[in-house]
């Protein structure tokens, strides 16, 4: 039922938001890779506005990260300039944008002495990194590991709203929490499919 629902909910902002920003992107002649690189700087300023203190700033600067996120894909198969290496470069800045708004928020903890705040961000970015290092591995071994509550829309969300509300905290739990969530999801889930294939 949640896979039905979450899929629709795709499909609708495709549909109604995605394909007609892309549109626009295309006629203002932006390219997938340059809306990926815009994106990733973004998240970066993301990190640096929070390891200032500047909350909601920061929280602005990742919701249209995220937003170009979403359209680098669609602006792509629109102007059918989809490539592997586009994926390859979406992919990666996206981890280093995301390691990068983690620092931000592990030297705000420092400056402000909340060492709990610290801990949370190294075990966001194992329980994050592990998410996609499973799916990844799954691949290799001919699996499509997808399942899972918190893939890295939903942990954005997480983030976007802590950082607009000031819950830093409170959504760096729920993140790490959410995020090996899944990781032992897909975990479990892979290694019975792999179990069944030996």
């Amino acid at each position: 039922m949640y896979k039905l629902s979450r899929e629709h909910l795709r499909f609708l902002v495709a549909r109604w938001g995605e394909e007609p920003a892309a549109r626009a992107l295309s006629r203002l002649g932006f390219t997938p890779n340059v809306v990926t690189s815009v994106g990733f700087a973004l998240a970066c300023l993301s990190g640096y506005l929070v390891a200032i203190d500047q909350l909601v700033f920061a929280g602005v600067s990742l919701v249209f990260s995220g937003v170009l996120d979403m359209l680098d894909g669609s602006l792509a198969r629109l102007t059918e300039k989809d490539s592997k290496s586009g994926a390859l470069l979406d992919s990666v800045l996206d981890r280093l944008g995301e390691s990068a708004l983690l620092l931000g928020i592990l030297l705000l903890g420092l400056q402000q002495e909340k060492h709990g705040l610290v801990v949370l961000v190294f075990l966001s970015l194992c329980g994050s990194f592990m998410v996609s290092y499973i799916r990844a591995r799954s691949e290799g071994l001919g699996l499509k590991a997808t399942v899972g509550l918190a893939t890295r829309p939903e942990r954005l969300v997480i983030l976007c709203i802590g950082l607009l509300s000031g819950f830093v905290f409170v959504s760096m739990v729920l993140l790490v929490a959410v995020s090996f969530g899944t990781a032992i999801h897909r975990l479990f889930y892979s290694f019975r499919r792999v179990s069944k294939l030996e």
